[in-house]
């Protein structure tokens, strides 16, 4: 599946006994999340539970189609788990790009290179990554084509581009909302249809079925209700 779309919130639960049950959770319980809000705990706290099913997703993808020792970059991944799952299941080439100034505390230091960097402008080198994930990054600031041009410059050729993002397939107007000091858009059927067609011309292209359906609108936030989707760009050969 190259396209999927998150359908129900059973499928979250599902997701996250599954990151669970293989030891790539690091969501805090409700006890520690309770001694971090008076002080006690060093370091920052990883995971959103509500973003279980695309992290589950963009992991299992990289571990079924990239090698371990391929190099893979986690764009604004300031509190995702996705590099430090990938971590524990042994990758050894990880990069974070994140505008935040607290990405030093993220974990890992020593074996993630973490980049306080803007990813749609970084100085990293071309075709420095086999694979590049993203989780509910693209639609804050949305700039197709900055993002696929930097995207298809740092991947090598036959690397994935990975990313979910807020959808829904009729359009949803976020007008006058805003994340992060950026507009928010909950991208419809036709603005990913579009987005993937401006893909074709930095040779990213999707290598298999696109769903675009959705069930239910599982998610909630700004006052809108909406789903994820998640999508598999592969950069020509």
């Amino acid at each position: 599946m190259t396209m999927n779309v998150l359908q129900t919130k059973l499928q979250i639960k599902k997701a996250r006994r599954e990151l669970v049950n293989k030891r790539l959770s690091f969501i805090e319980s409700p006890l520690r999340c309770l001694i971090r809000r008076f002080g006690f705990l060093r370091g920052m706290a990883i995971g959103d539970n509500v973003k279980s099913w695309d992290v589950l997703s963009t992991i299992n993808f990289l571990d079924s189609h990239i090698n371990k020792q391929e190099s893979v970059l986690d764009i604004g991944c300031y509190a995702s788990e996705v590099l430090v799952a990938l971590h524990k299941l042994g990758y050894s080439s990880l990069t974070g790009a994140d505008l935040n100034p607290n990405l030093k505390k993220m974990p890992y230091q020593d074996f993630i290179n973490y980049e306080i960097t803007d990813f749609m402008h970084t100085k990293f080198h071309d075709a420095s990554f086999q694979a590049i994930t993203s989780i509910s990054v693209i639609e804050h600031g949305f700039d197709s084509l900055s993002l696929l041009k930097e995207m298809s410059r740092l991947l090598r050729p036959g690397g994935y581009f990975i990313a979910s993002f807020d959808y829904w397939p009729e359009k949803i107007d976020t007008t006058g909302v805003n994340y992060f000091g950026m507009d928010w858009r909950i991208l419809s059927k036709n603005e990913v249809v579009d987005f993937v067609a401006e893909a074709a011309k930095y040779s990213l292209s999707p290598v298999g079925e696109m769903m675009y359906e959705g069930k239910d609108k599982p998610i909630e936030c700004g006052g809108r209700k909406y789903t994820f989707a998640w999508l598999v760009l592969r950069k020509s050969t």
